[in-house]
């Protein structure tokens, strides 16, 4: 089944609440991408994770938005072990903040453009120095934060414009969920990039927000690391969430 983890995907999808993951390790799903990046550009991509899944799970409207995505990712324990025991032994999560890491790493020879669209201003301007500063010689064709309202049809059209003019292949979306990926199924085929809805990945990357160590991650309890860090922000949105999740899981009938 696996010809290797670090260029291990495969091509079916494993159901989970009628959301259509991808099966794939880590390394596999960012080789992957690169190396069909050509193919994909229009297309979006996902990383879902408990809260999503839950959101989904809820919402024929979002579940819909996760399954035309090209691919939606496991960014969450709970789900990769779902697929390992589903029958897919090497299957990982594939977070964002860590496929971001490592498709810098392997486009820092300039093989790839990349654009980054979302988050404040203050963050991009981090996030620009930390990357030239980690990842010299990665291509940057922009960053830009949008208004924190809904979007005139001419604005839309303006940064439609904006992004295109720039010739990325990738198209890093921070916007957080379920706006991101509301804002990449939209725009589907009005941009030439590949979508990509990463969250606070660049937050993550760009310092303002620091990542669990590696160990809580892969215990599966790097919410509640978050969690500590933003607990006004986050406390009902991974315990309610959470907590749903199981439920659904052990006992809801519709658990695929």
């Amino acid at each position: 089944m696996s010809n290797g983890s670090s260029r291990y995907i495969e091509k079916i999808k494993y159901k989970i609440f009628g959301i259509n993951y991808c099966i794939a390790s880590a390394m596999g799903a960012v080789n992957y991408i690169k190396e069909h990046i050509k193919e994909l550009s229009g297309e979006y991509i996902c990383f879902s994770n408990v809260h999503t899944t839950v959101m989904a799970r809820e919402s024929g409207v979002y579940r819909k938005v996760l399954n035309d995505a090209a691919f939606t990712f496991p960014d969450g324990n709970p789900i990769a072990r779902m697929e390992k025991h589903g029958g897919y032994p090497d299957a990982e999560r594939v977070a964002g903040p860590d496929f971001m890491k490592n498709m810098f790493e392997l486009t820092k020879d300039g093989s790839l453009s990349h654009y980054f669209y979302g988050s404040k201003q203050e963050t991009l301007d981090l996030l620009r120095k930390q990357l030239e500063m980690q990842y010299p010689g990665l291509v940057i064709k922009g960053m830009y934060s949008p208004p924190f309202r809904n979007l005139t049809e001419d604005e839309d059209t303006e940064i439609v414009k904006m992004i295109n003019d720039a010739g990325a292949d990738i198209i890093w979306v921070g916007l957080g969920a379920p706006k991101q990926e509301n804002w990449m199924f939209f725009h589907r085929g009005k941009l030439n990039g590949v979508m990509m809805g990463v969250g606070a990945g660049f937050d993550f990357h760009a310092g303002t927000i620091k990542r669990a160590p590696e160990w809580i991650q892969n215990i599966g309890f790097e919410w509640l690391y978050r969690l500590f860090q933003d607990p006004k922000r986050l406390v009902k949105r991974y315990f309610v969430t959470n907590l749903k999740f199981i439920w659904y899981k052990y006992f809801s009938k519709n658990t695929v």
